[in-house]
């Protein structure tokens, strides 16, 4: 009889912590047996799902030390419902600090760069604080600019000449934009590595996708992915094989599971469910991010042999029926993203009076009545099998709608 394989003793250790303190899972967990020191995948497996509803409806539950303890509050940005609060102990902060210096690490960052932060450190947001906190855990410097306003983006790169970019990928388009329009040269600059978060750049072949093809073109920098959720409060990162993000297994457990919560294969796609190892104050078990993806388990080419994973496919609970056509939000990306003719873009999911999904795509005025507006419904009906309305505004109109002072990341769709 085969001697069944037992789940590593950080994840005993988890479970064990929040059946002690997480008002939420004590009750979910009820009549668990806490005193087995060992536990196999199995009976791991028989174990129910957490979501992001559940914290919704059970916010405080989750805390799992006293409020007191409690150093930083965090919430999600909103895009799968309404944000929820993360609450981070100071043991959880150093567990961040150390989080992003493996990733960047991971995606060539070092002691002594120089490193621009593009995204908000304030908000509420935990990718700036993690990010801040991380490159003083690395012993490299910050200049902490934020998102939004090329102008002092590009005066902060000349001045410092930082080495290493973290931004939101479709910005990098209004900085090369921009530079074009400014007789900035972007051929000769600090500026060699771009950390992208909140967008894929890379195909299921690992490949650059439009988006990352558009930078790369005319800014010659080397592009590394990040995915992460502020839930997990962990980022996985590219290393320079550029084969998937790798897995921070001190730090975090990964399932990926298909529709009937069964694990995936290798090189299968499935939903990304997490538990968090070694933080205190918002642990999570067998969470459902709600995000599609490909798990690679073969050791990668860098020497590193912890799983990793593939572009995210997209969102469960951003899967549009249109017209009898299932579509992911990345699919209209792709199209649009790979248009230098559209300087921005905005996609609008509505219903109309039959409860069904309507698209309507927000471009600018100029593609009205030009030839690019024929290409663009050609290229429609090739990837997506459906036309979506269209409608035409001033540009500073659309760029108003995505890059909102009120957010923390471009807003290219919103479901309404």
């Amino acid at each position: 009889m085969q001697t069944p394989q037992l789940v590593p003793i950080a994840l005993m250790r988890t479970l064990t912590y929040v059946l002690q303190n997480s008002n939420f899972y004590k009750k979910l967990f009820k009549g668990v047996n806490t005193t087995n020191k060992e536990l196999s995948f199995h009976e791991w497996r028989t174990y129910p799902f957490t979501s992001k509803d559940d914290i919704s409806k059970n916010n405080l539950d989750f805390l799992a030390v006293p409020m007191s303890e409690i150093a930083d509050f965090v919430t999600t940005s909103g895009t799968m419902g309404d944000p929820v609060t993360i609450y981070l102990s100071r043991l959880d902060l150093k567990r961040l600090a150390l989080n992003e210096r493996d990733s960047l690490s991971l995606a060539g960052v070092k002691e002594g760069d120089l490193v621009q932060l593009m995204t908000t450190i304030d908000r509420q947001f935990m990718a700036g604080i993690a990010y801040y906190l991380g490159i003083q855990e690395l012993n490299a410097g910050i200049i902490r600019i934020g998102p939004g306003v090329p102008e002092l983006q590009w005066s902060s790169i000349l001045k410092y000449k930082p080495r290493v970019l973290i931004a939101v990928p479709s910005f990098i388009l209004v900085l090369i934009d921009y530079a074009k329009k400014n007789g900035i040269t972007l051929l000769d600059n600090s500026v060699e590595t771009i950390v992208c978060i909140g967008e894929s750049i890379r195909d299921d072949e690992f490949n650059l996708n439009v988006l990352g093809k558009r930078i790369t073109k005319d800014w010659k920098v080397n592009l590394y992915s990040t995915y992460a959720c502020t839930e997990m409060a962990t980022a996985f990162t590219e290393c320079h094989a550029k084969q998937g993000c790798h897995l921070n297994e001190k730090l975090l457990f990964l399932e990926v599971v298909d529709e009937n919560g069964n694990e995936v294969g290798d090189g299968e796609q499935g939903e990304i469910v997490i538990t968090t190892l070694e933080t205190t104050g918002t642990p999570l078990i067998r969470y459902k991010t709600g995000d599609i993806a490909k798990r690679f388990l073969q050791k990668c080419s860098c020497g590193n042999s912890s799983p990793r994973l593939g572009p995210i496919v997209g969102r469960k609970n951003q899967m549009i029926k249109y017209k009898g056509t299932t579509i992911f939000p990345q699919t209209i990306f792709d199209i649009f993203d790979n248009m230098e003719e559209v300087d921005c873009y905005k996609i609008i999911i509505s219903k109309d009076n039959y409860q069904n999904d309507q698209i309507t795509i927000l471009l600018q005025l100029e593609i009205m009545d030009s030839t690019i507006h024929k290409t663009i419904l050609g290229k429609c009906q090739s990837r997506l099998k459906v036309i979506p309305i269209f409608t035409f505004h001033e540009l500073e109109v659309i760029q108003a709608q995505v890059y909102k002072k009120n957010l923390r990341k471009p807003e290219k769709i919103v479901f309404i």
